[in-house]
């Protein structure tokens, strides 16, 4: 009996050895197509772009306002389409870069992104504070928790500017022996029936009309912080905040 236990538990073992060596695969290959679609498409794409700039620039008195406005709809929707594929190249990238981890200092890695954010948002009707709270260092790769502070970051403050007095806070907490950052605001919200929704890649829970943006941000967050071993999740409700989690390996001492 106790044989056939160990041949069974053999058996799944190289099952599952197997089944994961194709996904790994099947990823790497879903990974590399992406990337070099995007690449191939950004050249046919400028020269769209360019060609519809020099229309509008230098041929701007022999169009009437029809064909000058069909030409701006061309000119608005590569330049949307462009960042489309550079948000695509980057998420496709962060599986193929290896992380050059060591410690972390996230307090002061926040403050310096908070800091890009107040100058980026300077001209945005009411007022913006970003309140940081002491936050545990962390091991990972700098850069890439940047991005993922970054991200999260221009995330809430794009959310809460319709708010007269927009709040942003960045915190932590522990949980189980794990350190979980967390980045909270007072915007716009969400559905939570949706919440899966919001890492995916080109899934947006509002319209581009509300917010702009291309809905990969929150995707580039939840490859970064997987990368590191973490997981990501978010909760909130509609016009009642939002409030991003994610955990990260502890700094060695």
């Amino acid at each position: 009996m106790a044989e056939q236990v160990s041949r069974s538990h053999h058996h799944l073992e190289a099952q599952v050895a197997q089944r994961t060596k194709a996904l790994e695969g099947t990823n790497a290959e879903l990974e590399s197509f992406s990337y070099s679609v995007s690449h191939d498409l950004r050249a046919p794409l400028r020269a769209i772009h360019g060609f519809a700039r020099i229309l509008l620039e230098d041929h701007h008195a022999q169009l009437d306002p029809e064909a000058q406005r069909l030409l701006g709809v061309i000119d608005q929707n590569t330049r949307r389409m462009g960042q489309l594929i550079d948000d695509l190249l980057a998420f496709s990238r962060l599986g193929r870069t290896d992380l050059a981890t060591g410690p972390v200092d996230m307090k002061e890695l926040t403050q310096l992104v908070a800091d890009e954010v107040q100058r980026t948002e300077a001209g945005r009707n009411g007022s913006l504070e970003i309140r940081i709270d002491p936050l545990p260092a962390a091991r990972g790769d700098r850069g890439l928790l940047r991005q993922v502070m970054s991200n999260l970051l221009l995330n809430a403050a794009k959310f809460t500017r319709d708010r007269p007095s927009a709040k942003i806070e960045v915190g932590s907490q522990a949980d189980g022996g794990q350190t979980v950052y967390y980045v909270k605001d007072n915007g716009a919200g969400f559905d939570a029936r949706y919440a899966d929704k919001l890492f995916g890649v080109f899934q947006r829970l509002h319209s581009t009309e509300q917010f702009d943006g291309t809905g990969v941000g929150l995707a580039i967050v939840k490859r970064i912080v997987q990368r590191h071993g973490g997981r990501v999740w978010a909760e909130g409700a509609v016009n009642q905040g939002a409030t991003f989690y994610f955990t990260l390996p502890g700094e060695e001492r």
